[in-house]
């Protein structure tokens, strides 16, 4: 009975201990990821563009994960406060963050205190979309185009005001670009996201904005909004009658911005390429396709080095841009 009694607890003391070293083996809790939700924070408010994909393709990945990704709005300085916490998350990819040309390329540059680093506390995990900008007015604006646009702020300087989703954010750059190419005078309201801009926007609060096309899409086509130009190089194929600012008599202005998926420093490689494969996934999937394309979002779909490379890429183009424009913000 004693020797009965003794080859069980030892039985039970070697699974234990085996247990116990599987647990601690390398890579052991990555192969098993995810076993619960996982938290997307999305930087900016509701509404916004970048709110619109993170929600699109949360569903996707929970979809295809078998666990719940949900989508928590962390908005507030640009971008800058969603940004931090998953920068000091736990690096196991159960908090990542839907990154923008915002969070990792303008703050960086124009915040005189950075509370992280782009590139050292972050794990690149997949670059999902470009998304082009529009410039949009409230149809109470006596303008019907970008020329008449400028000929009204050229004859009443600082009168009007634009909006914007936050300092430092590429709305705000859009604006101050076209401030400085087409010669005009105009005051800047920042908001704490593009959501809370739109709406006082259509509510003619304020007139102007430069807004990402995904979120001012549906007040387009509704009437709600005045689409007069978008910001790319070339016309936007979900809106092919707005022409581009550039042609509408501001030529060389371009802006855009993008969406991708980071995860904190020191996440398992594992684990990135879950996530990278899920989200990759999402994007081929035919009703994100459609809804994509339904306001103009160009999919990539990238590598983590590929993404490494345009985050290093985007710093270096927007350097020289921040600098001529002396946008420094405390």
């Amino acid at each position: 009975m004693m020797t009965s009694n003794f080859t069980r607890r030892a039985a039970l003391a070697l699974g234990l201990s085996a247990a116990s070293l599987l647990a601690m083996a390398p890579g052991a809790g990555a192969q098993q990821f995810p076993d619960r939700t996982v938290t997307l924070v999305i930087p900016f408010a509701a509404g916004g563009s970048t709110d619109v994909v993170g929600r699109i393709i949360a569903q996707k990945m929970s979809d295809d994960l078998g666990q719940q990704v949900v989508v928590e709005n962390v908005a507030g300085a640009g971008g800058n406060i969603g940004a931090d916490r998953v920068a000091r998350a736990e690096p196991d990819g159960y908090t990542i963050l839907m990154g923008t040309v915002a969070t990792h390329a303008l703050n960086p540059l124009i915040l005189k205190t950075k509370p992280y680093d782009p590139e050292k506390d972050f794990t690149p995990v997949s670059l999902l979309v470009v998304v082009p900008n529009v410039l949009v007015v409230n149809p109470q604006l006596p303008v019907k185009n970008v020329q008449e646009l400028i000929a009204l702020l050229k004859a009443e300087p600082d009168k009007y005001a634009y909006a914007s989703s936050g300092n430092g954010t590429p709305l705000h750059l859009s604006g101050e670009l076209f401030k400085a190419m087409a010669g005009v005078s105009i005051q800047h309201i920042p908001y704490k996201g593009a959501g809370p801009a739109l709406n006082d926007v259509v509510g003619n609060q304020v007139p102007i904005m430069f807004d990402n096309l995904p979120s001012s899409s549906s007040h387009i086509k509704g009437g709600t909004l005045r689409a007069l130009g978008v910001t790319t190089a070339e016309r936007a194929p979900s809106f092919p009658d707005v022409p581009t600012i550039a042609e509408s008599g501001v030529p060389g202005y371009e802006t855009y911005t993008w969406n991708a998926l980071f995860a904190p420093a020191g996440t398992p490689k594992e684990v990135v390429d879950r996530l990278n494969a899920s989200a990759n996934k999402a994007m081929t999937d035919p009703e994100v396709i459609e809804k994509m394309n339904g306001f103009s979002a160009k999919i990539v779909g990238s590598t983590p080095d590929e993404l490494a490379a345009h985050v290093k890429a985007e710093l270096a183009k927007w350097g020289p841009v921040v600098k001529d424009a002396n946008i420094q913000i405390d």
